[in-house]
């Protein structure tokens, strides 16, 4: 994939005028964190932790050791840079009986309709607000994440 270019823009692009912040995470940093969140999975086999908030971004670190239920962000869009491990990724189409978890926030344990796309370590992928996604992983396997959540 080479939408690197495509990440730095929006992220430039992402922080309102008038604040500024910087930081910075390692490649090494970043695929360590596989090993330090894979002891905090929780019941539906994830561990995240958050690293900075910026104006209207938010950077976490996610770990996952199974599928994940499909998620729908209204006002969220998500930018993730796959570290380590791989899955495939089921975006777009509609929640199958989607139940709202928090304001803006809609979770169900399927999408109808979706497409697919295969994720694996230096892939860089944007899920708009308002896009369905989900993760799915082969039993035994895991993926680890850098997620920048953009609020619009």
């Amino acid at each position: 994939m080479k939408t690197i270019p495509l990440l730095l823009l929006t992220a430039a692009f992402a922080l309102p005028a008038g604040e500024s912040g910087f930081h910075a995470w390692s490649a090494a940093e970043l695929k360590g964190f596989s090993k330090s969140l894979a002891p905090k999975v929780n019941a539906q086999k994830i561990a995240t932790q958050p690293l900075a908030a910026v104006g209207n971004y938010n950077f976490l670190i996610a770990h996952r050791e199974g599928s994940g239920e499909a998620e729908y962000h209204e006002t969220q869009a998500d930018i993730m840079v796959i570290e380590t491990g791989g899955a495939t990724l089921i975006y777009g189409g509609e929640l199958v009986d989607g139940r709202t978890t928090q304001p803006h926030e809609m979770r169900a344990a399927a999408i109808r309709g979706g497409m697919e796309q295969k994720l694996a370590p230096g892939d860089v992928v944007t899920i708009p607000a308002r896009m369905p996604h989900q993760m799915k992983l082969e039993p035994g396997k895991e993926i680890t994440y850098f997620t920048v959540k953009v609020t619009q």
